[in-house]
């Protein structure tokens, strides 16, 4: 069989030969002791990128996320956000049991909030509620098929999250995504977010991590918490020289895996066994598959011509691009899907 095409997620890319190249060459040190240079030269440019304070090097995006809601609430308060967002579906319950937190959700569009959403769920001050203290955004939105915040969208929720004395909180999961799609500005994000936190092991192609970034404060005390939770690491320069080199080397690329996207979204279209395509914005694409079919079915039969893929639900395939697919992969896929019988 020809090469496996693995559309399954971004998170499945392994380190280029340079990206090697350039951990082994790390300068090394205790980062709990706060003495591992490369962790530190990483913190600080993607706190200088997004125009914050601070930031903390964490093994994954779950925890950096876990940490900001730890940092911004106090039991029995409330977390508000998408009811597709991954704090709330894919982080194992860790509102609850790390934070003591309740979750508000609300229905945005394909995830994206909006001050309408918010507002009239958060709660007034009263013993019988729990007391509205975050909200979590995030970019792009997973579920959401790699839909955008602009900055435009998340200014006035900044605005209202001010006036009601809420923080507001970033899952970068894909940001660089959102950055390349939009053409927004990364410094512009830090006058809006209390945190952000950036992960580096999706389409920027690092093998682990993710950054949290906020005030100088709130990384103090965050820094406890990575270490309560089990995230401090040792000499992880190896692993942040990874995140450095994916900074420098892939962000601009990412619209190529934005570009093949739209291709396998077009290809998509044109199949018997497809019966709707979500719009492509990014390099998350997810198709619904025809009554006479389930998902499951689809996977097998795509699996069968060396093309791996995930549902998220009985009738929903989720596809995702990223650094490892060329437009060689492109061109087989499309092939593939003309061809294939379901």
């Amino acid at each position: 069989m020809d090469k496996i095409i693995d559309f399954r997620s971004d998170t499945v890319t392994k380190p280029t030969a340079q990206m090697l190249e350039a951990m082994m060459a790390a300068r090394v040190g205790d980062d709990v002791f706060g003495e591992d240079e490369t962790v530190i030269k990483l913190e600080e440019k993607l706190a200088d990128l997004f125009n914050m304070e601070a930031g903390l090097f964490c093994p994954s995006g779950t925890m950096s996320n876990q940490i900001a809601i730890k940092c911004f609430t106090q039991p029995l308060d409330e977390v508000i956000c998408d009811q597709t967002a991954h704090v709330y579906r894919y982080e194992g319950g860790g509102i609850a049991f790390n934070s003591q937190a309740s979750v508000r959700l609300l229905n945005g569009n394909r995830g994206i909030l909006t001050p309408e959403l918010i507002e009239p769920e958060i709660n007034e001050e009263n013993i019988h509620y729990p007391a509205s203290s975050l909200v979590v955004l995030e970019n792009t939105v997973n579920k959401g098929g790699g839909k955008c915040y602009r900055l435009k969208d998340i200014e006035p929720i900044h605005n209202l999250c001010t006036i009601k004395g809420l923080k507001l909180h970033l899952d970068g999961a894909r940001i660089f995504n959102a950055l390349v799609a939009t053409g927004d500005k990364a410094a512009d994000y830090g006058r809006y977010f209390d945190g952000i936190s950036v992960c580096l092991s999706k389409g920027l192609g690092a093998p682990v991590g993710s950054v949290l970034l906020a005030s100088k404060e709130t990384i103090k005390q965050a820094k406890r918490i990575r270490k309560v939770m089990g995230g401090g690491m040792r000499q992880a320069g190896y692993l942040a020289a990874a995140g450095i080199y994916a900074l420098d080397h892939h962000v601009e690329r990412l619209g190529i895996d934005h570009w093949h996207a739209k291709t396998l979204q077009n290809a998509l279209k044109e199949t018997s066994f497809v019966q709707s395509v979500m719009p492509v914005e990014t390099n998350i694409i997810l198709f619904d598959v025809h009554e006479k079919v389930t998902a499951q079915q689809v996977v097998a039969a795509l699996k069968k011509q060396g093309i791996l893929c995930n549902t998220t639900s009985a009738r929903t395939i989720r596809w995702v691009t990223h650094l490892e697919i060329t437009p060689a992969d492109v061109d087989r896929a499309v092939s593939v899907l003309k061809n294939i019988k379901i």
